[in-house]
C-alpha cells in the first residue's frame, strides 16, 4: 500500500510581505527570542523539559562546563579543577571525587557561594526526588539506585507506601543519612562518594544540566525550601512543582536575572547580572517569548522584532536568501524524536482521549498499548522514509534503537522497524485475539501545539492506519506544552510524542529514560512498562553503564538495543540534526549539543551591519 503522507502535508504558501528588513528599532542591549515550549517550572531538582532548562541556563552556573561548546573539553566553572586520577581528585577505583570551589562568586542576592551550597544543592535534589525528574542522574552514581524510595528500601524501610509520612521516622533518618554520607565538606572542598565507578558525573555536572545547577543554602532556606535538618526532609519529598520554593523565583550565580515570567503574556524576562563571577554579559535584557504560530514567528524576523527565532525544518526554505537572515544548518545533536506508548491508560476523566473507555470501536482500553501486537502495528506504520525527506527535510538520519547511531556502543546493523502496511495489518490483525480488526478503536493522538513537525507525523500514522482498516479511527489534536506535561506527569496521555536530548554524551542516558522502570519516560507509559522493564530490562542496564570493559559494555547496549525491538518499546522515528536561525546582526553564537537552550544569552552580542 502506498503512503497517503501526501494528503496529509499542509502546503505552504510562500507570500511575500512588504515588511522592510530592519523596520524595528535596533537596540544593541536587548535580545528577543521567540519559540516555542514554555517552562514548566524553574526548580532544577523539578525541571526536566527543554522549555524549563533553556531559562534555568541563563540563570545558573555549574559545577564544571564544555570549552565553547565542545563536549569533548570539560572545563571546571564553579569548580577550579576537573577531578582526574592524574590530578589526585578522583581516586584509582573511580569512587571518590573530590571537588574544589570557587571562592569570590556571588548569587542575585549578593550571598557569597560556599561549599556547603554545593553539598545542599545535591542532597536537597535527592531529597526531594519529584516523580519523573532528573534526580536519578544523582541517586544512580552516588547511591546505586533510581529513586529515593529505593534509598529508603536500602534504609530498611518497605518496598511500596501510600504516603511517606507512613514510614518510620527513623528509617527515614536512616535514608537521610545515606544520602548524606555521599556528599560532604571537607575544608574549601566537596567530596562526592560514589556506589561504583561512574564515568559520566562530571558530565552531569556540567552546565547544560540544569538539575546540576547550584543554588544558595540560606536562602532556600530563608524562603520555604528544606530546612536542611536531618530529621525535616520527608515533608519535602516528591512535593506538587507548584509548591516547590523555585517553581517561579530563582536566585542563581548565572549571568542573568530573573526579572519575570509573564505567563499571561507568553514571556520571560531576562536582566543583566552586572556582578556575574566571569563579567557581566554585553546584553542588558533578554526577551524570552512563547508564539506557537510559525509565520508570526517569521515576521517578527523578517522585520526586526525579534532577533532569533525557532523555524521548524519544513520552513527553513522560506527564509533562505532573505537578505538580513542568517541560517545555520547541520549542527550535531545527540538525541531522537520518539512515539511512546501508553501500557495502563487511566479511562475515567479522560474520554476526550480514549472515548468509551472499551474495544467496541468508539475508544480503546486501559491496556491497549500493553498488547504488544498494538505497538507493533504502530510501528510499522509510520512512513520513516518519507517523512525523514518530506518533513524533515533531510536534517537527519533514520534510527536504529532508541539512542542515536552517533553514539558508542550503538549496533548500525541493528533490524529495526520500517514502513510495512502489510505487516502492521498482520499485528493489528493479532491484537487482542483479533478482537481490535473486528470491532476497531478510536483515539485521540496527541501534541504539543506550536510543533508542525509533530504534528505531521501524528497525520501521517492518521492516514496509514485508517487506511488499514475503515473501523480505525484516529484523532489528531494540539495540547499547550505546560497542559501536556501535565497530562504526561499523571499518565493520561494514551500515545504521546517526546523528545529525548542527552543528559550526558552517553549511550545509558537513552536505555534509561525509555526502557528502565524508574526511568524519565516510565511514569508518563504506567505500570505495564515498569514491569516488563523490572523484569528485562533493569538488571542489564545497571550491568553495562558499571562495566569498565569497553567490549562488554557494547555487548551489553548491543543486547538492549534488540531487546528494545523486540518488545517495540517505542517508537523512534528520526535522529535530528539541528539548525538556528537568527538575524545577521547576532554574534557570539556558540552551539552545544550538551545545552537544552537554543541559546547562550552570555556569550551573545549585536553588532549591526
Amino acid at each position: 500500500m502506498k503512503s497517503k503522507l501526501y494528503s496529509v502535508l499542509v502546503v505552504l504558501l510562500v507570500i511575500c510581505f512588504a515588511i522592510p528588513v530592519g523596520a524595528a528599532p535596533y537596540d544593541p542591549n536587548t535580545f528577543v527570542y521567540v519559540g516555542i515550549g514554555e517552562p514548566d517550572t524553574f526548580d532544577p531538582a523539578y525541571a526536566y523539559d527543554t522549555g524549563s532548562g533553556e531559562i534555568i541556563h541563563q540563570l545558573y552556573d555549574n559545577l564544571f562546563g564544555y570549552a565553547d561548546g565542545d563536549i569533548d573539553e570539560i572545563v571546571p566553572l564553579l569548580a577550579t579543577a576537573v577531578p582526574s586520577v592524574e590530578n589526585g581528585l578522583l581516586s584509582a577505583d573511580g569512587k571518590t571525587m573530590r571537588v574544589p570551589i570557587r571562592k569570590g562568586v556571588k548569587f542575585h542576592n549578593g550571598a557569597e557561594l560556599t561549599p556547603e551550597d554545593v553539598e545542599y544543592t545535591f542532597e536537597r535534589a535527592m531529597l526531594a526526588d519529584p516523580a519523573g525528574g532528573p534526580v536519578w542522574m544523582f541517586l544512580e552514581p552516588l547511591l546505586g539506585v533510581q529513586t529515593m524510595k529505593d534509598v529508603i528500601v536500602l534504609a530498611g524501610g518497605p518496598e511500596t507506601f501510600e504516603n511517606i509520612t507512613d514510614v518510620d521516622p527513623a528509617v527515614l533518618r536512616k535514608a537521610y543519612d545515606l544520602v548524606d554520607a555521599s556528599v560532604e565538606v571537607d575544608g574549601d572542598d566537596v567530596v562526592f562518594h560514589l556506589a561504583a565507578p561512574y564515568p559520566p558525573f562530571i558530565q552531569i555536572m556540567s552546565k547544560g544540566g540544569s538539575w546540576s545547577s547550584i543554588l544558595n543554602k540560606d536562602w532556600m532556606i530563608a524562603n520555604g525550601a528544606w530546612d536542611g535538618q536531618p530529621d525535616t526532609w520527608a515533608k519535602w519529598y516528591d512535593q506538587a512543582k507548584e509548591d516547590m520554593t523555585l517553581y517561579e523565583q530563582a536566585n542563581g550565580t548565572g549571568p542573568f536575572k530573573l526579572q519575570a515570567w509573564d505567563r499571561s503574556g507568553g514571556q520571560v524576562v531576562l536582566k543583566r547580572f552586572d556582578e556575574y563571577w566571569q563579567g557581566p554579559a554585553s546584553l542588558e535584557t533578554v526577551f524570552v517569548k512563547y508564539i506557537d504560530e510559525a509565520t508570526t514567528r517569521k515576521l517578527m524576523l523578517q522585520a526586526g522584532d525579534a532577533d532569533a527565532v525557532y523555524v521548524s525544518t519544513d520552513l527553513l526554505d522560506q527564509l533562505r536568501g532573505v537578505d538580513g537572515i542568517t541560517i545555520i544548518e547541520d549542527l550535531p545533536y545527540i538525541g531522537n524524536t520518539t512515539l511512546l506508548y501508553n501500557y495502563s491508560i487511566p479511562v475515567q476523566g479522560n474520554e476526550d482521549i480514549v472515548g468509551s473507555g472499551k474495544l467496541d470501536g468508539k475508544g480503546i482500553p486501559s491496556n491497549f498499548f500493553a498488547d504488544i501486537n498494538i505497538r507493533k502495528a504502530f510501528n510499522y506504520s509510520f512512513d520513516y522514509d518519507s517523512y525523514l525527506e518530506y518533513v524533515a527535510m533531510g536534517a537527519g538520519t533514520m534510527p536504529v534503537g532508541l539512542a542515536p547511531q552517533v553514539l558508542p556502543y550503538v549496533n548500525p546493523d541493528q533490524e529495526w522497524y520500517s514502513y510495512d502496511l502489510d505487516k502492521a495489518t498482520e499485528y493489528f490483525k493479532k491484537a487482542f485475539d483479533g478482537e481490535v480488526w473486528e470491532k476497531g478503536f478510536e483515539l485521540t493522538l496527541l501534541y504539543n501545539t506550536g510543533n508542525e513537525q509533530r504534528k505531521t507525523a501524528a497525520e501521517i500514522l492518521e492516514a496509514n492506519i485508517e487506511m488499514i482498516n475503515p473501523k480505525f479511527k484516529v484523532n489528531v489534536a494540539g495540547m499547550q506544552w505546560a497542559t501536556y506535561l501535565t497530562k504526561l506527569r499523571a499518565s493520561s496521555l494514551p500515545v504521546f510524542f517526546m523528545g529525548w536530548a542527552m543528559d550526558f554524551p552517553d549511550v545509558h542516558n537513552f536505555y534509561v529514560p525509555y526502557m528502565h522502570s524508574a526511568g524519565a519516560f516510565a511514569g508518563y507509559c504506567g505500570q505495564g512498562l515498569v514491569d516488563l522493564a523490572k523484569d528485562q530490562f533493569d538488571d542489564l542496564i545497571g550491568q553495562a553503564i558499571n562495566a569498565t570493559d569497553p567490549a562488554e559494555r557494547e555487548a551489553l547496549y548491543y543486547k538492549l538495543q534488540d531487546l528494545s525491538f523486540e518488545y517495540a518499546v517505542a517508537m523512534p522515528y528520526i535522529d535530528s540534526t539541528q539548525h538556528r536561525v537568527h538575524r545577521d546582526w547576532v554574534e557570539g553564537f556558540v552551539y552545544c549539543p550538551a545545552y537544552s537552550c537554543q541559546y547562550d544569552f552570555y556569550t551573545i552580542s549585536k553588532a549591526q551591519r
